[in-house]
């Protein structure tokens, strides 16, 4: 994503599932003041984890996560480490 952040003018992040592609450029707008050109999603299924104990073997998963990609229109740019 830094790659992308720095020649195409994408950022991304981790959002609510059961956000969709409007809710998320209403927030990125307002949270940085930009304006969001295009949203993309894509949900990522949470992988399957074992490990062995003494008690046995533990077995489970990560949790499922929506992920979004924003592209920003014009010379618009979000810095992140502005706080910092």
């Amino acid at each position: 994503m830094t790659i992308q952040g720095e020649k195409l003018n994408r950022y991304g992040f981790i959002v609510d599932r059961e956000a969709n592609k409007v809710e998320i450029k209403k927030a990125v707008e307002e949270m940085y003041g930009v304006t969001v050109s295009q949203v993309n999603t894509m949900n990522r299924h949470g992988k399957r984890k074992s490990r062995f104990t003494k008690a046995g073997i533990l077995s489970g998963r990560t949790n499922h996560t929506k992920r979004a990609i924003v592209t920003l229109a014009g010379e618009d740019k979000i810095d992140f480490y502005s706080n910092i």
